[in-house]
């Protein structure tokens, strides 16, 4: 895995293990499925969000991630069906959607319900025979916060079809068939590392993850820190406009370097010796883009490197590096994204804070240890209102598990 070997470290950490305690979003969805269909649901699914410690628009060049899926995520309670007909309750919009897995179409009024859909669309076209169901669906992610609800959901309702109808999908195949859920039925292009957390996550690790090959291993996240999410409350206007001029850009950048590189195929096969030794061939802006893309595809290595030898001092400059290559080199930051890396950025307990997601707005990321977190909540929340009037979202996140299957009652 480009020149590094990667095992599931066990050390120098010591993980933390949680004994097994009932998980209050699955209580209450079993709750709203007795109160919705009058009994006790026989199959319980949750899959959780995801959080990307580093590796920031890689994944469409072929590169490398590093995601972590979170304790929060998308639940689904309820119990199968002896015919083709899905029955879907969402607790969370309070709207039910009926539909038949022979006739499956988009529906404007329900778009929640369009994610199941696509799901069971992608899994019939690869030759699984569904079964019908009726269920609760309830999240606990905050929206619009950047966490991967929609993959969470793709997840949640593969992994329940696959219980319900009797199936043994692939893991390969299941993440494959939400990723293609969301892209073909819901028309949103994203790529697979978010169903490929929320699937195969592992709690007190992140999945390192290679967006070419997509061989995956395991990298400890350290006992005792929490994943620490701001929200700044700017909408992402701009990410999807800004998102596919970025792609277009790579695309041009690997065009013009492949003049000078002859086997680059994408900027993952870029060293940052190439774009020293040929950036002349590229304008300004894409070697920028390219300039990005290449350094963080270092920086997940060295990352990764950093987490298995427990430097978490070299894990903040990687993270502040990111933040600063995607400020100035990819321009997806925002003033409200970096006055909330500013303000972490001297606060006592932290190691390491950077944006994530798309950019244009959404979230940051910090990594905050445990006795410090309060303090360093109050001081996110008051300093970033007290600059922008407005109260950011604080969350706090551990590494998870990926999806699980529980009993219903």
């Amino acid at each position: 895995m480009a020149d590094v070997a990667i095992v599931d470290w066990k050390h120098p950490f010591t993980q933390n293990r949680v004994p097994n305690m009932p998980n209050p979003l699955i209580e209450r969805t079993k709750d709203e499925f007795l109160r919705i269909f009058g009994g006790k649901p026989e199959v319980a699914v949750m899959a959780p969000g995801r959080v990307n410690l580093i590796g920031e628009h890689t994944d469409y060049n072929e590169g490398f991630v590093l995601p972590a899926a979170v304790d929060r995520g998308t639940a689904l309670a309820g119990e199968a069906r002896d015919d083709r007909k899905v029955v879907l309750y969402s607790a969370d919009y309070r709207q039910q959607a009926e539909f038949s897995l022979d006739s499956l179409f988009p529906d404007p009024a329900r778009r929640w319900a369009d994610y199941v859909k696509g799901v069971a669309d992608q899994l019939q076209r690869g030759g699984f025979h569904l079964k019908g169901f009726r269920a609760v669906l309830k999240g606990d992610l905050p929206r619009g916060a950047g966490l991967s609800s929609s993959a969470s959901l793709e997840v949640a309702a593969a992994v329940f079809f696959q219980k319900t109808s009797g199936l043994s999908i692939p893991d390969l195949e299941l993440v494959k068939a939400a990723q293609a859920a969301e892209n073909a039925f819901v028309g949103v292009q994203c790529g697979i590392m978010d169903p490929f957390a929320s699937h195969l996550g592992k709690a007190g690790r992140a999945l390192f993850l290679d967006c070419r090959s997509l061989e995956h291993q395991w990298a400890p996240v350290p006992p005792g820190w929490t994943l620490a999410v701001c929200d700044s409350g700017v909408e992402r206007t701009l990410a999807g406009s800004a998102y596919n001029e970025r792609r277009r850009q790579c695309e041009e950048g690997v065009r013009a370097l492949a003049v000078g590189i002859p086997h680059a195929k994408s900027l993952r096969d870029i060293s940052l010796c190439d774009i020293e030794k040929h950036g002349n061939l590229l304008g300004p802006v894409v070697l920028r883009r390219c300039r990005h893309v290449v350094s963080e595809n270092q920086r997940v290595l060295d990352m990764v490197e950093a987490l298995k030898d427990g430097r978490l001092e070299r894990v903040k400059v990687l993270m502040e590096e990111s933040h600063e290559s995607l400020r100035d080199d990819y321009g997806v930051s925002c003033p409200e994204l970096d006055l909330l890396v500013e303000l972490a950025r001297n606060q006592p307990g932290l190691s390491g804070s950077r944006m994530t997601g798309a950019g244009f707005g959404g979230c940051t990321l910090h990594l905050v240890k445990d006795g410090a977190w309060e303090a360093f909540k109050a001081v996110m929340q008051e300093g970033y209102e007290k600059k922008t009037g407005i109260k950011p979202g604080v969350y706090a996140f551990r590494a998870a598990d990926g999806a699980k299957i529980l009993n219903g009652g």
